[in-house]
């Protein structure tokens, strides 16, 4: 009976700590993109890792600000904006799909 109370504790605790990773780029027209992230059940992305790829090389690395967010540089060219919150918890957004 102990074993299936811990089973189903254990459980209920790490379903409360499921969530999506999620960010939105958007092109700030002045040579620059702006990216947001965070989690689908409100946590900040502060500190989480961000980098841009671009030929499989990383062209920027940064981390997200305290208000989630980072602004780069355009690249000339195809890129990826990466949003690396660890295993399972990547988003990718490609340039072509980020507009004004």
């Amino acid at each position: 009976m102990l074993k299936k109370i811990i089973f189903a504790s254990l459980l209920t605790t790490a379903s409360l700590f499921a969530h999506s990773a999620i960010m939105s780029c958007f092109d700030n027209g002045d040579g620059t993109i702006t990216c947001e992230g965070g989690f689908s059940d409100g946590s900040s992305a502060s500190g989480v890792k961000f980098k841009v790829m671009q030929d499989k090389k990383v062209v920027f690395s940064a981390k997200m600000s305290e208000d989630s967010e980072v602004t780069f540089k355009k690249p000339k060219g195809d890129y990826t904006a990466v949003f690396d919150a660890g295993e399972g918890h990547q988003v990718l957004v490609r340039g072509a799909d980020i507009t004004e």
